[in-house]
């Protein structure tokens, strides 16, 4: 169901289309030319694409491929920049516009197994007819040509290299993730999936499905995902020895970096992970018009160094590298488990009840809008602590700290719930607060339980989406949890209540990691 939308949906696509084209006349000149061609992929569906060579390309010598899938409800023009960029430092460049989108033929397979069968029949189409190498291939993409790209290569060892920008490593926990729809992210998704392409009766399905909340097609759904997670197939990237860079954004409302970064630990072969400020796809889509874009730059260092051989570095630094949401600063860390190694506890202490239904006013923002303005401004949602209706919602705070703490990686939640239904939806919140009591979103995550026995206590245990914030001195942390955020479905029956408590043998905690100092 994911894959690549922006808030403007296909007219972003034009635009790209656009720009790329508007800078034409200058990349053109070394390169050797645009071929516009149509593919038979799976079945004899008919794919549009376009293959850029480097100039003087005349057959006597072979050249590095590189494929790039569209976006979801992108055009081919989409890479053409990048596609340029790329043929001039002497590869060979083949973008196609996948499967049920724009004029390619065929039905939308939402990342299943006539895209990854698709990706074959380019790699093969472009072997018979362009001067590309069978020994030194890579394919990258954007959101949907990401994760496409990761399950086209672990289908397909003829794959040595991926780039995968703003994918998935997981599409369930991605929008699904702690069993609660990400309710904007799929709405735009299916929007765009509407207006730009030709859903297929299965994903029209899915999307029904996942809308209606209906637990009993919730294993179909989940299994459904499954075949589309590049994570379900980690053993073949593995046993194929496929170097793999992930990068991605802090604020992703479509993928989540907890599922990335998870599934980058589990790879064993050569891997880079990146995320930076944004939402999902921003981190580089300046790169799409040709302007200068960090994650495109180290795109093109990970295909030199896996599919040229070139000694460029890349593989000797720090393989997860971070760029903080406060201060714009790289930081690199031997793996993800070292982010963040430091901890600390802020305790739950007490017993509060809230009551569900109502949004209190903490929430995570608007899809897309919320995280694009962090990036651009350092402008999170925001909410003001005092004047939060304790109603409606629990709240805790830490004191006031007197040195910055530099919050990195995963905010863990451990606490114990009593509620008055057996379904329930809850949402919480971590907030920098400053002397004013305005706090500024740190992360956030939702949870829903079903089948819980009404007036019985148990544990929950909740991952907040990974992220990287400073909070000043004299600032201080709070923990707001309520029922309601329009970013997510919520099942708490009308009248509902939650109660939080802290029992001494199981005491209620926030464990938030630090970056030493």
């Amino acid at each position: 169901m994911a894959l690549r939308t922006t808030a403007v949906g296909a007219v972003s696509a034009s635009l790209v289309a656009g720009g790329v084209l508007g800078l034409a006349p200058a990349a053109q000149a070394a390169t050797g030319g645009i071929r516009y061609v149509d593919i038979a992929g799976d079945g004899g569906t008919v794919l549009k694409a376009n293959v850029v060579t480097p100039a003087g390309a005349d057959g006597t010598r072979r050249y590095p491929l590189i494929v790039l899938p569209t976006s979801w409800g992108f055009p081919q023009v989409e890479y053409l920049a990048q596609a340029r960029r790329l043929a001039d430092d002497g590869y060979v460049v083949l973008s196609y516009n996948v499967r049920g989108f724009w004029q390619s033929g065929g039905e939308i397979d939402v990342a299943g197994p006539r895209d990854v069968a698709d990706a074959a029949k380019v790699v093969d189409w472009a072997l018979a007819h362009t001067p590309s190498d069978a020994r030194h291939i890579g394919m990258a993409g954007v959101s949907y040509g990401a994760g496409i790209s990761l399950l086209a290569a672990a289908h397909d060892p003829r794959v040595k290299a991926v780039a995968s920008l703003s994918g998935w490593g997981d599409l369930i926990d991605s929008i699904y993730s702690g069993r609660t729809q990400h309710l904007q992210a799929a709405a735009l998704l299916d929007t765009v999936g509407t207006v730009a392409g030709r859903q297929s009766a299965e994903s029209r399905e899915v999307f029904s499905a996942f809308y209606s909340s209906d637990l009993a097609k919730e294993k179909d759904i989940v299994a459904w995902g499954k075949k589309r997670s590049p994570a379900s197939f980690l053993d073949r990237l593995d046993k194929n020895g496929t170097a793999v860079m992930l990068a991605g954004a802090w604020g992703d409302t479509i993928f989540p970096p907890n599922q990335t970064a998870a599934f980058y630990e589990r790879l064993t072969g050569p891997k880079r992970l990146e995320f930076r400020s944004g939402d999902h796809a921003t981190p580089e889509i300046t790169g799409l018009f040709g302007l200068p874009n960090d994650v495109w730059s180290d795109t093109r260092r990970w295909m030199d160094r896996y599919l040229k051989g070139v000694d460029n570095g890349i593989d000797r630094e720090q393989p997860v590298q971070l760029k903080s949401r406060s201060t714009g600063g790289y930081e690199g860390y031997p793996d993800w488990k070292s982010v963040g190694a430091t901890r600390t506890k802020l305790a739950l202490a007490g017993t509060t009840t809230i009551h569900t239904n109502v949004d209190s006013g903490a929430d995570g923002g608007i899809v897309f809008l919320s995280s694009i303005l962090d990036q651009i401004a350092r402008v999170p949602p925001v909410a003001s602590i005092p004047l939060l209706p304790r109603y409606w919602a629990a709240v805790w705070q830490s004191e006031k700290y007197a040195t910055a703490r530099q919050v990195r990686g995963t905010t863990k939640l451990h606490t114990t719930v009593t509620p008055t239904a057996e379904s329930g939806t809850l949402v919480a919140h971590l907030y920098d607060v400053g002397p004013l009591g305005l706090g500024k979103l740190v992360s956030h995550a939702p949870y829903t339980f079903h089948g819980r026995t009404p007036g019985k206590p148990f544990g929950l245990d909740l991952e907040l989406f990974s992220t990287a914030y400073d909070v000043p001195a004299g600032h201080r942390l709070a923990l707001v949890v309520d029922t309601v955020d329009p970013l997510y479905i919520e099942h708490n029956p009308s009248g509902a209540r939650l109660t939080f408590s802290s029992p001494v043998n199981d005491p209620s905690y926030v464990s938030v990691p630090l970056r030493e100092q």
